[in-house]
């Protein structure tokens, strides 16, 4: 699934409308502690967390996520908008708790046997 796939899919708002959005996105990784997601993230993933600033999206562009789904109804600060829309990285949002969040967007990749989606 492509980041444009997820957008069209109607799960998420659109926070910030990135380029690349047909980008293939490989996974889903959960995280709200910055160090981790440094050194964890997979290239290409979407990553659901809750944390809004600045940090957020410079560890975002180190790992190469796809995009970022700010989860639990989390909101980016003025600051992580700005980098945010500097940057191109697209953000998405939802009311949603991280787990089922995260499961929607594994859900969609893998689809309900479990198998990848062509």
């Amino acid at each position: 699934m492509t980041i444009q796939g997820l957008v069209d899919s109607g799960m998420f708002a659109i926070v910030n409308e990135g380029e690349e959005r047909s980008r293939e996105i490989s996974t889903v990784f959960c995280c709200d502690l910055l160090s981790i997601a440094m050194g964890r993230a997979p290239a290409g993933c979407a990553w659901v967390t809750v944390m809004g600033n600045m940090n957020t999206l410079a560890v975002a562009a180190l790992a190469d996520a796809a995009c970022i789904i700010m989860a639990e109804g989390a909101t980016l600060d003025e600051a992580a908008m700005k980098k945010a829309k500097g940057q191109g990285i697209t953000v998405m949002g939802t009311d949603l708790p991280i787990f089922e969040a995260a499961l929607n967007v594994y859900q969609a990749l893998k689809g309900p046997s479990g198998n990848a989606q062509a």
